[in-house]
């Protein structure tokens, strides 16, 4: 074969080197043009939002955001780039301006989830009234438990931590008291596993908060869903391939807001001589003052000291809190690691709370069709407690009623109380409170281990089977020792020492199918499944007294020359539960849920074991309607309505049963076993029930820029637990019985908007409200009253009544209707049946009245969020009106001169010439006794606004990050507690705070004030960072 040899055209050349050319240029401008982006979502709070979907419009190019909020994306010019996230509103922004962008929580939008029992629903579909609360909306504000960050989030939920102290526990009542004695408290699931307490629970751990109200949403919880409940999703691996740490602090500095006004030593000695002089009105022998001893007194009778006893017994408080999170994700699996330190003092002396935590979780998809979720929690505490209890000499009381004459120490060093002088020996006894502060011991430590493992089986792509064990396993010990000396404590005995233990172990096994299909514009989500639960608790208990020294305290019992007769218990209850759910969608505008659980429980009579609870929901989202297509201004409007039956189960686990009691008695000197009756049987106890009707309306208006969301409710409850009298030839007074009946009815809502929504500024509000009306329906077969109590000495009939018509717990005393006047002592109206009246006493009703309770009528919230560039601010108000506050403090501090230190309120006592005063006149009563009852004087409204919290930040721009190797960096200040309008009336630190506080309480024990551990005012600094 010729070799043919081919040689190029040079016209070919020629275009084959253009052709290069271009291509090469084509190249270089395309890497010219393509740069680099980085940028951050944050919401409308200032917080960073992780798993935020950034694309840009027209490609398939995208990423996500991590946990920081940060992205980085490779982009060409200048592209429009679209960001989404689910409950949050979408957003178009240009590459030039996405450095910062802010998405809105989009409340009611369709594809926004929430978690309901069992599962997720699209906002959308459900029927009930649930509210959800993101970890934006908790940790927008330093807080030390999750219970603190759902203050004034949402309506219908009325949050009131009742103490200030470090630990000191929540009231929580959604949707008014449904009980008389059983609890009231909510029900908290956290990550599917029920809680009994998420008071010392990691806020920094939790992704979000639902709330269910309504029974079509807690019907699905059955017998222990009667009082509303709480969900919490705790934070898990990282959203996105890689690691993300993030670290975040505070420290708080926190001091006494306001004192309470009491007498200093020159106006109690005032006080104390003109109660001296009227002895002579009382029938009581002459008696005057002794100013000799000169430890306390100038030789010209002036008081050397002037103690504040309340600045005395509080500090300046320094608290601090850390918080580490480590969050990977791999190719199939995810893991978080969270670490947690929170060291809280509290304003009182000697009183703390120091908390550790430590979380991990781990996620991963074992197969294509099994996934496989662990998630464990252990959490240890040391809390040192000041004596909560109401009464007797705690150091809440004795820091206001001790004497200002005495010192806190004497120069020499030795601590004063007021009987150090026996010319003051008709003071009633009570030890130094800084004292006993600093010397007693009251050490509670808690070491909880919780969590749950799960596997979840995609039979099809429609049908899920899930598998979940959960546990809660709880160790708590309680150590008390109080010293040889404390006056009217324990100096009798020679110093007192005891321990408690209680160790209770919570399990959970449960199993349910779910199935999801689209057929057409037909949806159904199906969902059954069973549930096992038990509760064993066992309680040990040792005293012991009379020490020789106070050396060995608490941690040698063998050393009290006295021991008590050690105690121990035992209590088990265990549920078994059956449950079902359908929800049916027609073409994403007509709404359908049936729910139905069986319950089961061991606490019930033989009779009346198993309880069914079944509710129904519907909705309706009229936006969708062809009538509304062409209405801009809304952009969603629903109307739903639900009916369901709930039960309460939280009882004690015996008391279906006749009952022995065991232990032990002196016969002929020696002890021995003794056992006696406890209590009669009721094989006929059954669940207390509630049923409500719910109708509640959803409106978004001007591009989801208004949101409105209103309910109106109706909780019936029955079969209320109540003692029913039994002939006293039983032996006994009653026996527990269903022979009750109440309602609450009331108005929850929620208004939020975006008023201004720019580029560099915006400004969120949000106003949240609940109005709630209790009253009692049926009591027994012949509506009797009944007095529930709480008992006190000075008020042997208790503060509260039970009386068909009026509200659960209401106050009953007489009306102080002012002081009698020497005329009406002359015209013979000064006197009773019993005896006479004089003048100066106090003028009251023949009979006694409902005096107002403890629940307010109205409560709520009013935040608003500013954010200019990178900086933001968040302003907080809580509100409450109607509800009245039992001052029972006065009986000692008002109506008892002569015993200890006395309100400032008493220098406007009756004279002849003030006589127009509800305040008696002086009277010294160690000699002349009081006239004290429990009337309206001593009921103030509990109304108030506080300024609860304010927060301003500042997040850092990428410019500003570059150089320190972070990508997120926010420094916060805030003020917490930073003012409070409140009532003349209320003489007291604060009206939210206040609760009764013994042992047998009823649940509406709730403002009636014996005095209280003082909430403080706190200021804040604190950063979040990302790694």
């Amino acid at each position: 074969m010729k070799n043919v040899r081919l040689r190029p055209n040079p016209e070919s050349k020629k275009i084959w080197r253009l052709l290069l050319l271009l291509i090469s240029l084509y190249n270089g401008a395309l890497h010219a043009q393509s740069r680099p982006l980085t940028g951050r979502v944050i919401d409308d709070g200032g917080k960073p939002l992780s798993g935020v979907s950034v694309v840009i419009r027209g490609e398939k190019i995208g990423t996500t955001t991590d946990d920081n909020g940060n992205y980085h994306l490779q982009v060409q010019g200048n592209p429009k780039l679209i960001f989404s996230f689910v409950g949050y509103g979408s957003k178009e922004v240009s590459a030039g301006e996405a450095g910062t962008v802010v998405l809105a929580v989009a409340h009611s939008a369709v594809d926004s989830l929430v978690v309901v029992g069992y599962g997720t629903a699209r906002k959308v579909d459900v029927t009930g009234s649930v509210a959800s609360v993101k970890s934006g909306e908790i940790l927008d504000k330093p807080i030390t438990n999750v219970l603190e960050g759902l203050q004034g989030r949402v309506a219908g939920v009325d949050i009131a931590l009742n103490s200030g102290a470090p630990g000191g526990l929540a009231s929580v009542i959604i949707r008014g008291i449904g009980s008389i004695n059983s609890s009231t408290d909510p029900l908290y699931v956290v990550d599917g596993v029920a809680m009994e307490n998420i008071q010392f629970l990691n806020p920094y751990d939790i992704q979000d908060v639902e709330v269910l109200k309504d029974a079509s949403a807690t019907s699905i919880y059955g017998a222990r869903g009667s009082n509303g409940v709480i969900l919490v999703t705790t934070k898990r691996g990282a959203s996105q391939r890689g690691t993300v740490v993030s670290y975040d602090m505070s420290v708080s500095y926190g001091h006494l807001e306001h004192e309470m006004k009491v007498l200093n030593s020159t106006q109690w000695l005032k006080v104390l001589a003109g109660g001296m002089a009227n002895n002579s009105i009382w029938g009581a022998p002459p008696r005057s003052l002794d100013l000799s001893d000169t430890r306390l007194f100038n030789s010209d009778g002036t008081p050397k000291y002037s103690t504040d006893w309340q600045k005395a017994t509080t500090r300046n408080a320094i608290s601090n809190n850390h918080q580490v999170s480590i969050q990977t994700r791999g190719e199939n699996s995810s893991t978080g690691i969270f670490m947690n330190y929170s060291y809280n003092q509290g304003i009182m002396l000697n009183s703390d709370l120091r908390r550790y935590n430590l979380r991990f979780t781990h996620d991963a998809k074992l197969a294509s069709w099994v996934d496989f979720g662990m998630n464990v929690l252990v959490n240890y505490s040391k809390e040192n407690e000041v004596d909560p209890t109401t009464g007797a000499n705690t150091p809440t009381r004795t820091m206001i009623e001790m004497p200002p004459i005495f010192p806190v120490k004497f120069p020499d060093g030795s601590w004063a109380n007021n009987q150090v002088s026996s010319t003051f020996s008709f003071l009633d006894a009570a030890e130094n409170p800084a004292k006993v502060l600093l010397q007693q011991t009251r050490l509670n430590t808690r070491t909880q281990i919780f969590g749950n493992a799960f596997l979840n089986f995609h039979l099809t792509k429609d049908l899920d089977f899930k598998t979940q064990f959960g546990t809660d396993l709880q160790n708590n010990q309680a150590d008390y020792y109080s010293p040889s000396d404390l006056l009217n404590i324990s100096a009798n005995q020679k110093g007192v020492a005891s321990i408690n233990s209680e160790q209770y172990a919570y399990w959970q096994q449960e199993n349910y199918l779910t199935y999801k299909k689209r057929f057409g514009e037909h949806h159904i989500n199906v969902l059954l499944g069973a549930s096992w639960q038990e509760r064993i608790d066992e309680q040990l208990n040792g005293s012991t007294q009379y020490f020789s020294d106070d050396f060995y305290r608490q941690y040698n019992l063998a050393a009290g020359a006295q021991p008590n007769p050690p105690a121990s218990s035992y209590d088990r209850w265990s549920i078994n539960s059956y449950f079902a759910r359908v929800g049916y969608n027609f073409a994403d505008k007509y709404l359908l849920t049936l729910t139905e659980r069986e319950d089961g429980s061991s606490r019930f009579g033989a009779n009346n074991k198993y309880g069914s609870f079944p509710s129904i929901g519907a909705g309706w989202v009229a936006s969708k309607e062809n009538f509304l297509s062409g209405v801009s201004a809304i952009n969603l409007l629903k109307i739903r309505g639900s009916y369901g039956v709930t039960g309460n189960t939280e009882i004690g686990s015996y008391q279906s049963l006749a009952t022995i009691s065991s232990g032990t008695t002196l016969l002929d000197g020696n002890r021995v076993a003794s056992s006696s009756i406890n209590g009669l049987p009721n094989p006929d106890l059954k669940w207390e029930k509630t049923a409500q009707t719910d109708v509640g309306l959803e409106l978004q208006l001007f591009h989801s820029r208004l949101s409105f969301e209103g309910d109106y409710y109706y909780k019936k409850t029955t079969n209320l637990l109540l003692n029913k009298p039994v002939p006293n030839s039983t032996g006994f007074s009653g026996v527990l019985s269903n022979i009750g009946s109440m309602q609450n009815a009331g108005v929850d809502l929620m208004v939020s908007a975006r008023i201004v929504d720019g580029r560099d500024f915006s400004w969120t509000t949000a106003f949240t409200a609940n109005y709630n009306k209790n009253k009692v329906l049926k009591l027994g077969s012949n509506n009797e009253d009944i007095f529930p109590g709480p008992y006190w000495g000075p008020v042997s009939d208790g503060f509260t009544i039970l009386r068909v018509g009026q509200a659960a717990g209401s106050f009953y005393g007489y009306q102080r209707m002012g002081t009698y006047s020497t005329a009406d002592v002359a015209a013979g109206l000064a006197q009773d049946p019993n005896f006479p009246y004089k003048a100066g006493e106090e003028k009251e009703s023949a009979q006694k009245s409902i005096l107002g309770h403890g629940s307010p009528d109205w409560n709520g919230s009013f935040v608003n969020t500013f954010r200019y560039k990178n900086f933001d601010l968040m302003v907080d108000l809580q509100f409450s009106e109607g509800a009245k506050i039992a001052q029972a403090f006065l009986f000692s501090s008002e109506d008892r001169t002569g015993y200890s230190n006395s309100l400032v309120t008493v220098l406007n006592a009756w004279t002849p010439q003030n006589q127009n005063t509800p305040i008696q006149q002086l009277r010294f009563a160690p000699d002349a006794g009081q006239s004290a009852a429990f009337d309206s004087h001593w009921v103030a409204d509990g109304s108030f606004i506080r300024g609860r919290n304010i927060v301003f930040g500042y997040n850092l721009t990428q410019n500003e990050l570059s150089p320190l190797h972070v990508r997120r960096l926010r420094f916060y200040v805030s003020a917490q507690n930073l003012f409070l309008i409140m009532s003349k009336q209320y003489k007291g630190y604060d009206p939210q705070s206040v609760s009764w506080n013994t042992p047998g309480a009823p649940p509406f024990g709730q403002n009636i004030e014996f005095y209280q551990y003082p909430k403080a005012r706190t200021f804040t600094f604190g950063l979040n960072m990302g790694l």
